[in-house]
């Protein structure tokens, strides 16, 4: 006599069945899920490398080369540096006259050339009342001087704009050129913070006309903030390029002053999910 299975059997082995099925689909469930983990973590380990290329690249081929500011008749220094954003307000800078400033973010001091230029380091605040008192082709609001943001390496751009903040401006050598185009191998370049992405800006020409257009790439997102100080030739560290007068500076004459670089920079990233990242580029003589 042939004896089957009973009902109770049928269901503890379905049970049993299932369990067994849950849990190899728990296991492979969670694989997939450290698989997708993985690639996201690698992929922003190579963004937060190639930023970071991108970088050191770029401060280790600045070269002391001012530009002409939009309209031609002013010179910037190869570089400008501040935490509160740059801007460039009023008439010329460097040594062709002597009624020119620079306006960069925090703090106020100047710093004058042996040909009378003056450059000074202002806040937002005190650059709208020096705005007044200053020639009339400068800033007459911030409205004009954001419209001059894009041109030459003559930032206008405030803390909170839309637009995001211009924390540096400098000239590079280097720029590769495979096709031949007739243009020459220095670049003037900007790094601007923007609704929490680092942007690479460049110009086409060096000594850019007004409305020429910069060419801008992002190079990281999420994140919080972007730092950068500058070492001096006394080894002091200042948040701000040119450094304001109480850093002792070696003297300099005529346009010698545009042509300033510091010996090294920090780069201190902090981003949402990695925290903070330090690194000091060494700007080589």
């Amino acid at each position: 006599m042939r004896r089957g299975f009973t009902l109770i059997e049928l269901l503890v082995a379905l049970f049993i069945t299932a369990v067994i099925f849950v849990m190899g689909y728990g296991a492979i469930n969670q694989a997939l899920k450290d698989q997708q983990s993985l690639k996201d973590q690698q992929a922003r380990l190579t963004a937060v490398q190639n930023a970071m290329r991108v970088l050191v690249q770029d401060f280790t081929q600045l070269t002391p080369r001012p530009v002409r500011d939009e309209l031609g008749d002013s010179s910037l220094p190869c570089l400008i540096g501040s935490p509160g954003g740059i801007s460039l307000t009023g008439g010329p800078v460097g040594a062709a006259a002597s009624a020119g400033s620079l306006t960069l973010g925090t703090s106020t001091a100047g710093i004058s050339t042996d040909l009378g230029a003056s450059v000074s380091l202002e806040s937002s605040s005190s650059a709208a009342s020096s705005s007044d008192a200053s020639s009339s082709s400068g800033s007459e609001s911030s409205e004009s001087s954001e419209s001059a943001s894009g041109a030459a390496g003559g930032f206008a751009q405030s803390s909170g704009t839309q637009s995001g903040i211009d924390l540096v401006a400098f000239t590079r050598i280097g720029w590769a050129n495979p096709a031949g185009i007739q243009r020459p191998a220095e670049e003037r370049v900007a790094y601007r913070l923007a609704n929490g992405v680092l942007e690479r800006l460049h110009w086409p020409e060096l000594d850019a006309a007004e409305g020429t257009t910069p060419v801008s790439r992002d190079l990281l997102d999420h994140v919080k903030s972007v730092t950068f100080r500058y070492m001096t030739d006394t080894r002091q560290w200042t948040d701000q390029w040119p450094p304001v007068s109480n850093i002792p500076l070696a003297p300099l004459a005529g346009d010698q002053t545009l042509r300033m670089r510091p010996i090294a920079v920090e780069v201190t990233l902090e981003l949402e999910d990695w925290g903070t990242i330090v690194r000091i580029i060494e700007v080589p003589t």
